[in-house]
């Protein structure tokens, strides 16, 4: 069995693999929920900081494999050639995810500064 930060990792996935996913995410919906409001009054850890870091580095090159275009909007197939294009490219996220770690934690203590007040 894989544990759940193995199952966020992201590869290529097939259309029925991404109807699985679809319909398994609308389940878990209420309970992710209620658990991000718990976790939004607390402090980010340093491990989930280079996470959003890594998760950010992604989301730029594939703005940039796209052409620009909005990654959300595209069909299966589009996406799944990013995907695989963006796996050939681990390094330069890599790289780009620790450039991108000390913005975010300006960003996080920003966020808990706005909380509080």
């Amino acid at each position: 069995m894989i544990t759940f930060s193995e199952y966020l990792i992201e590869k290529p996935l097939t259309p029925q693999q991404r109807l699985k996913r679809s319909r398994i995410m609308k389940r878990l919906a209420p309970k992710i929920a209620m658990k991000r409001k718990i976790a939004m009054k607390k402090k980010a850890s340093s491990e989930k900081i280079k996470k959003r870091a890594q998760q950010k580095a992604r989301d730029i090159v594939r703005k940039k494999l796209s052409g620009g275009k909005d990654y959300n909007s595209m069909n299966f197939a589009a996406k799944s050639a990013i995907d695989k294009k963006l796996q050939a490219k681990t390094q330069l996220v890599k790289k780009l995810a620790r450039k991108l770690v000390p913005s975010m934690k300006k960003a996080e203590q920003q966020r808990l500064k706005n909380l509080k007040n």
